[in-house]
This record gives C-alpha cells, sequence and structure tokens, in this order.
C-alpha cells in the first residue's frame, strides 16, 4: 500500500477525535486533510467504525501507523463503498442503446461495458492496491451521467453538485455538466434547424438548479463559514505551492514541456551555451522533487496553466452548445474537458487519467471511432500508472491485470465492430506495441545496470514522456472527431 494508505487513516484520526473547527488546521502529519467537507464526514462516519477493529488507528500521533486489523478494515472499507459504483454501472448500462442486440451475451454492448468499468485496471490497481476511494466517487459521477441520459436533470445534478463536496477535481468536468444542463434543461426546445430557440428559456428550471447548488454547498460549507474558516478550507483545498508536476510527471503536455526542457539543457551544457554552476540541481532531478524550475524553457506559473486549460476546453463547451447531440454530445464534452483539464493543469497526478478514460467507456460501446480512440487512451493511460507499483513482488501482478484487461478490451471491441474497418491503423498499432519493450527496460534491465543509483529517474521520465505521447495523441484525435462531426437532421430535431 501507498502513502494514500496512511492519508486515509490519518484522516480517520482527525475527524474521530478533533472537533470540527480544527479538522483543516491539524498538522500533525505531513498528510493533512485536503478534500472538501462532505469527504471529512465519510472519513467521520468511518471511523465509528473502525475504532472497533483498532483503535490505535484513530490516534493522530500514531504515524505510518499498520495492524492486521487496520490493513482489513482499511480495504474492507474500499470494497464496501464499490457498491455504489456496481450499482452506477448497471444504471449507465441500462442507458445503452440496443440496437447491436448480439445472441451471445459476451458480445451484448451493455456486458461489454460492464466488463470495461467494473474491472478496470487503473481503477482496480489505484483503489485495492495502490489505496484511495476512487470507486465510489466515481460511482457518483457515472450515477450522475446516468440520471441526464435518463433526463432526470435534477437528480444528476444533485449527484454532480454533492461529488464536487467530495473530491473537488471533478471541477475538471463542471464546464461539461453546467453547459448540458443550460442547453437541455433550462431551455425547453429547439428550432428546426438544431438552433436554440430562445423564447423556451424556463427561470424555474434554472432557480431549481441554483437552488440545489446552493443548497449542497450550503450543506458542505455552511459549518465552516460560520466558524470563520472558509479561507482556510480553500487554501488546504488548492495548494498552489506545491509545484507545476508531481514528483512522477503526469503523462501530459508539461511532461513534454519538461523534457525538452531537460534536453536543450544538457545540448546547452554541450555546446557551452549554459554554465553548469548556475544551473539549478533540482532541474537536472526533476523526476523526484514536486518544485521544478525550468532552465531554458520560462518556467511556468498557476495562471498559466489556467490559461491554457480554459483555451483547451473552450471548443468542446462550444461544441456542445452549438452541436448539441443529446447525451453522447454531453459524453464527448465531458471527456474533453477531462482531458484537457489532465493535458494543462497544475500540479496534475496521473490517477486523474482515470477522470476521461471511465466515461469514454461509455462511448466506445457505441462507435468504431470512439472505440479506437479509447484503446490507444486506456492503454497508454493505464500503462503510465506502472510507477504507482514499485515494488517486485506487485510487478508480476500489474503486469497480468494489465495484460487481461487490455487483450479483453482489445478482443471484445473488436468483435463488436467487425463489420467495421480496423480500430487502430498501422501506425497506431506500432506505437502501443512499443510498449512492451519500455515496459521491460524500465521494470526490469535498468534497475540492473549501474545507473539506477546515480539516475533512478530515468525510467520515470522515459514512462512519462512516451505515454504523454500518446494520450496527446488520443486527446487531439477525439477533438477533431468531435469538431469535424456532422449532425444529422434527425439529431438537430432532438
Amino acid at each position: 500500500y501507498s502513502t494514500d494508505f496512511e492519508v486515509h487513516r490519518n484522516w480517520l484520526a482527525i475527524t474521530h477525535n478533533l472537533p470540527l473547527s480544527q479538522w483543516y488546521y491539524e498538522a500533525t502529519s505531513e498528510w493533512t486533510l485536503d478534500y472538501p467537507p462532505f469527504f471529512a464526514w465519510f472519513e467521520y462516519a468511518l471511523s465509528h467504525v473502525a475504532k472497533y477493529f483498532d483503535p490505535q488507528m484513530l490516534v493522530v500521533e500514531n504515524l505510518n501507523y499498520t495492524s492486521r486489523a487496520t490493513i482489513f478494515f482499511q480495504r474492507l472499507s474500499v470494497i464496501f463503498t464499490d457498491t455504489l459504483f456496481i450499482y452506477a454501472v448497471h444504471e449507465c448500462c441500462r442507458c445503452i442503446n440496443g440496437k447491436r442486440a448480439a445472441k451471445d451475451i459476451l458480445e451484448k454492448p451493455t456486458f461489454i461495458l460492464a466488463v470495461l468499468l467494473l474491472w478496470n485496471f487503473g481503477l482496480l490497481i489505484v483503489d485495492h492496491i495502490h489505496f484511495q476511494y476512487n470507486g465510489f466517487l466515481f460511482g457518483l459521477m457515472l450515477l450522475s451521467v446516468a440520471r441526464l441520459c435518463q433526463k432526470r436533470y435534477l437528480e444528476g445534478a444533485l449527484l454532480f453538485a454533492v461529488l464536487l463536496h467530495f473530491k473537488h477535481i471533478y471541477m475538471y468536468v463542471a464546464p461539461a455538466y453546467g453547459i448540458y444542463l443550460l442547453r437541455s434543461y433550462c431551455f425547453t426546445a429547439n428550432n428546426a434547424d438544431g438552433s436554440l430557440k430562445w423564447r423556451s428559456f424556463s427561470f424555474l428550471h434554472l432557480t431549481l438548479l441554483g437552488l440545489i447548488v446552493c443548497l449542497v454547498s450550503a450543506l458542505s460549507l455552511g459549518p465552516f463559514i460560520v466558524l470563520g474558516q472558509l479561507p482556510q478550507v480553500i487554501a488546504r483545498l488548492f495548494p498552489f505551492k506545491r509545484g507545476l508536476c508531481h514528483a512522477y510527471w503526469a503523462p501530459n503536455f508539461w511532461a513534454l514541456y519538461n523534457a525538452m526542457d531537460k534536453a536543450l539543457t544538457i545540448l546547452g551544457l554541450k555546446c557551452n551555451f549554459l554554465d553548469g554552476k548556475k544551473i539549478p540541481k533540482a532541474s537536472m532531478t526533476g523526476g523526484l522533487v514536486q518544485e521544478f524550475q525550468h532552465t531554458v524553457l520560462p518556467s511556468v506559473t498557476p495562471l498559466a496553466t489556467l490559461i491554457c486549460t480554459f483555451i483547451a476546453v473552450l471548443p468542446s463547451v462550444f461544441c456542445l452548445w452549438f452541436k448539441p447531440q443529446g447525451p453522447r454530445g454531453f459524453l464527448q464534452c465531458l471527456v474533453l474537458c477531462a482531458l484537457s483539464s489532465f493535458m494543462f493543469g497544475w500540479h496534475v497526478h496521473e490517477k486523474a487519467i482515470l477522470l476521461a478514460i471511465l466515461p469514454l467507456s461509455l462511448l466506445s460501446i457505441q462507435r468504431a471511432k470512439d472505440a479506437g480512440i479509447y484503446l490507444i487512451l486506456t492503454t497508454t493511460g493505464h500503462f503510465s500508472l506502472f510507477p504507482l507499483l514499485f515494488t517486485p513482488p506487485e510487478l508480476p501482478i500489474k503486469i497480468l491485470l494489465m495484460l487481461l484487461f487490455t487483450v479483453y478490451s482489445f478482443s471484445s471491441l473488436k468483435s463488436l465492430f467487425r463489420r467495421e474497418k480496423p480500430l487502430l491503423n498501422w501506425l497506431e498499432t506500432i506505437y502501443l506495441m512499443q510498449l512492451v519493450p519500455l515496459g521491460i527496460f524500465c521494470e526490469i534491465i535498468y534497475p540492473l545496470t549501474p545507473w539506477k543509483g546515480h539516475f533512478p529517474f530515468v525510467p520515470l521520465l522515459l514512462t512519462s514522456v512516451y505515454c504523454a505521447l500518446g494520450i496527446t495523441y488520443a486527446w487531439l484525435k477525439l477533438y477533431v472527431s468531435v469538431l469535424t462531426e456532422r449532425i444529422s437532421v434527425r439529431q438537430k430535431a432532438e
């Protein structure tokens, strides 16, 4: 298990022993409470069960405490809360169009979708080996998506508002929810050509949505506003001092940017364009530290990442407004918002790629084009999670689990779209196949070399940069698909 195991144990102790007024000030452990209040209350509820397993895990001063009972309880809590994820998957499967009916249940789109979600490799290792509660949170998100697909808009809005106050990373996809609810719920009719009928605007519907957001926010943040602690809560939720990148660079645009800076630095030193004495040491070992000062390229500020993210998200939001395609258009926008934020966000964690992979699963079983993009994104994104499991006993586990899921993804989607052209072209296939030698080098060969002691960040750098190329390609390909897609007369009418 990872540091996240200790993070959640510490949060159990904080919420169980300390009054509400100290939750977001307690700093005995370096893993301070930095999730929104609903998650803090979730930990508080779990702590009242945890005390029956091992009361020692609830002592704030017991840093890095583990026992068999503690491990059993923590693991069991993840498994138990995953029941919400299972229910959400069931609801999503009910929303799938059954045009591709198959005699064999194994070839039914609903069955394939259920497997792609329930047995998702990334979610499995992040929650059940690395240790987090993403299944429970993604359950809330998928359930809200299902409710919007079922035109139960207020339920969907309520679930998403609650989700935001459990984990604020879901703000990445908030633009998709906001625009879709405004377009489909607040405006109740379209013209014959698909354009918006402005007179159909419902002030009542907008008021109801506003009430939901305000009530959930008041319930979550109200106690801290009364205590005068809202600035402290916000400071904990958005710690901009952590630096542009995580210790292991998430495979996004900034990984490519960092790698380019490193390459230019090395070239500059070789050609005597740079003075080696003036280069900060951290800039040459950026794979191991959180703070990263660029040497040649301009250093990036939080505002710069915010502007880049806003620009990257904007076209998908415009498409959702001006080219409405119902639930499918909403899902496309949701995935693009998640991917754009992953590509350009500040201090992005590699685990955030699941925010795009899981909703893209719903699109992958509907069209061959989306299935191809899904295979590229999911294979590359899941491979980028390998550094999370770094001990030798986990090596065969993660390889076998990755192989099982990847082989199933390719074979099931290939059989589903067998009458259409191949899902991947030869260049995409070659790119994905190169993950095999990369994995062998990073996991098996490099640790045996003498370079491991001097340059331990090299496998992380190679994994991050190579996967960043695939994820960037999938993001661009999905964007091109959405922007160039023509809407049929039937879709305009709908």
